[in-house]
């Protein structure tokens, strides 16, 4: 009788050890699968907030990796004659790009005076360079006044103002390999260039614009920036 008794508690106890291990199974079961959707869930929302960011990226880099750039045409010489100006600098104020000097910086002017035919290039009141110019002829003169270096250009491109025709940059073009523009009506702009006819150095011979020697104007262009003043005297 005591033995079938010890049997009947022994099954039970097996009974019971056996349905807490499924018990415990289906507990790690279910708490595995909702970890899994929780990761899951944290892994999409952070995709969802990256992606936008790296794809705005992505899109600027190539914009401004393909986008081509295109080569300044200057149009200078134009039928239009610019007018002489001796109320000061006719350079619009949206374009003034000069910035007030830190103290001890000195500060360089570019004069030209058209009576002796040459650009001076002044330093802290000192004459640090000088070159000889040609500057416009007889009802293309070059404008008076006080302006500012406004564009500068290594080996400029030439549009013919009449026929359209293209020059192409170098050494012997119209304008030279340098070009330093202090003035414009918006469109059309004058300002100091190269050329390859050194023999009209000192003459009145353009259409407004200051020819100089290819090796000069590269002096002067090293000597200059934007935002430099320039003086232009009778």
């Amino acid at each position: 009788m005591a033995m079938a008794r010890n049997e009947s508690v022994a099954t039970m106890v097996m009974f019971l050890c056996f349905g807490t291990a499924i018990l415990s199974l289906a507990v790690h079961w279910h708490n595995m699968r909702t970890t899994g959707q929780l990761n899951q869930s944290a892994s999409t929302d952070v995709y969802s907030q990256r992606s936008p960011v790296e794809i705005g990226d992505s899109a600027i880099a190539a914009s401004v990796a393909t986008s081509p750039q295109q080569s300044a045409v200057i149009n200078f010489d134009s039928p239009r004659k610019p007018e002489k100006s001796n109320s000061g600098n006719v350079t619009d104020p949206a374009n003034n790009t000069n910035q007030p000097l830190e103290s001890g910086v000195e500060r360089t002017q570019v004069i030209v005076d058209l009576s002796d035919r040459r650009v001076y290039v002044s330093r802290a009141d000192e004459i640090i360079a000088s070159y000889p110019i040609a500057i416009g002829k007889k009802g293309w003169e070059t404008p008076i006044g006080k302006f500012q270096v406004i564009h500068k250009e290594h080996y400029p491109i030439w549009r013919h103002p009449i026929t359209g025709a293209i020059y192409e940059s170098g050494t012997d073009s119209p304008l030279g390999d340098r070009w330093i523009g202090f003035w414009s009506d918006g469109r059309n702009e004058i300002g100091f260039h190269g050329t390859p006819n050194v023999d009209l150095m000192g003459a009145a011979v353009s259409h407004g614009c200051l020819r100089m020697r290819n090796s000069d104007v590269r002096m002067l262009y090293s000597q200059v920036k934007i935002g430099t003043s320039v003086l232009v005297r009778d």
